[in-house]
């Protein structure tokens, strides 16, 4: 499996968030490929599952269902409760 973290310029808050996701999938004990990107070089085949906030998720094209929207990309919280739900 591959995880896309996403943000707008594909720099600092898509790699902040890609360390979090490793650590959350860690902690559950699931292994997967994760990378970061900004929303424009993203395509439905650049990843199983991406993870964004929701500011950016409105202007993506990506399936709802491919894609784990964060109300905030800093909450572990949030991140590990939606990441487990989808996982499982």
């Amino acid at each position: 499996m591959k995880i896309m973290a996403v943000c707008g310029s594909g720099l600092g808050s898509s790699f902040m968030l890609e360390m979090n996701v490793k650590k959350v999938l860690n902690k559950i004990g699931v292994e997967a490929e994760v990378e970061h990107s900004d929303l424009a070089s993203v395509t439905i085949n650049s990843a199983d599952l991406f993870v964004m906030g929701r500011d950016i998720a409105e202007s993506s094209s990506i399936p709802a269902d491919k894609v784990i929207v964060l109300d905030s990309i800093i909450s572990m919280p949030e991140l590990e409760q939606k990441l487990t739900e989808k996982l499982k």
